[in-house]
């Protein structure tokens, strides 16, 4: 039997943190597109030193238990952890990681994108030529929003909500966003953003992007109420999680025209879509692909490989989750 610390690595990385991992590991990597199917699951963990999870695997007490006491580390190659139980991985002893931060600058391009995309109706434009519909161009086809000049309400005012404020500014925006947490005075300086309530920002902001973590207070945080306190022009964008937008309330806000667009990159019961906002012209919904570029990848994946062999060698992972663990 190989004297070399065997990592399960439930979906394939990029091939240089693979290769790395495999310098001094065994490593197993599952191949299925959709994921290990969690019976599955439960019989590969066994007797792993480390595993590499997604956002698709839940980590909790039956995952530990599968995985048996030979295991060190659970890195999650994802900035989110809602998928991992940490006080099972604490009370096991185990640590667990994420990748932040190399994820950061990326993430806050694909909102932009959204942003930008939903509402200067470039999804809606492209299906339009693609479907060969006749055409000329007239004063008040596809008219959209303005973006330049207008107020950008942040929700979640960590690394990528900052990111997305910064880039806000180049558009002479006005910014403010909606926080637990003050922020010190030179971060909001920075970016000239003002802290404000949900429903103010909800009333005053012309796009709203959220960026918040999904806990019990904020799932559904973006419901039927919410959408009615908005603008009729305004613009949502979630690139965070899913959940945070009750999808079933947006695509009717979004049928009835009370909020004029939505870009989505994340959903409530991914990777299902709500029916109802797959016939609506008025979102631009994408899969979940807010990190998804060749060096932001790599990083992530560089980084969770980092965590692995720092477990491995008795060292405090880079960025572990609950350093209670570490004692």
């Amino acid at each position: 039997m190989s004297e070399r610390p065997t990592v399960l690595v439930t979906r394939p990385i990029m091939p240089e943190a693979e290769e790395k991992l495999r310098q001094r590991c065994e490593v197993m990597i599952h191949h299925n597109e959709f994921g290990i199917p969690r019976d599955e699951l439960l019989k590969v963990v066994g007797g792993m030193d480390a595993i590499i999870t997604m956002l698709t695997e839940k980590v909790d007490r039956e995952f530990l238990d599968a995985a048996g006491p030979q295991l060190k580390i659970v890195a999650n190659h994802a900035v989110g952890f809602d998928n991992i139980v940490l006080a099972d991985c604490t009370a096991a002893g185990i640590p667990a990681t994420n990748t932040p931060d190399v994820l950061t600058e990326t993430t806050a391009d694909t909102a932009w994108v959204l942003l930008m995309t939903a509402a200067r109706r470039v999804g809606e434009g492209e299906r339009f030529l693609r479907a060969r519909n006749e055409w000329i161009w007239g004063p008040l086809m596809m008219l959209g929003q303005d973006v330049h000049h207008k107020t950008i309400g942040i929700v979640g005012f960590g690394r990528i909500g900052q990111a997305v404020a910064r880039r806000a500014t180049g558009f002479g925006m006005r910014v403010i966003y909606h926080d637990a947490i003050s922020l010190p005075p030179e971060v909001e300086k920075e970016s000239g953003a003002e802290r404000c309530d949900l429903d103010e920002l909800l009333a005053e902001a012309d796009f709203i992007s959220i960026h918040t973590n999904l806990t019990p207070e904020t799932r559904h945080m973006f419901s039927t109420q919410q959408f009615r306190r908005m603008k009729s022009t305004a613009v949502l964008v979630n690139s965070s999680r899913g959940p945070v937008v009750d999808e079933e309330a947006l695509a009717q806000a979004l049928a009835d025209d009370e909020i004029f667009a939505a870009g989505l990159d994340v959903f409530e019961n991914e990777p299902e879509v709500h029916p109802g906002l797959l016939d609506l012209e008025n979102v631009v919904i994408i899969p979940h692909l807010g990190s998804a570029t060749v060096d932001t990848r790599r990083a992530m994946g560089l980084l969770a490989v980092d965590n692995v062999f720092a477990a491995l060698d008795g060292e405090r992972p880079p960025t572990i989750l609950n350093p209670e663990v570490l004692g």
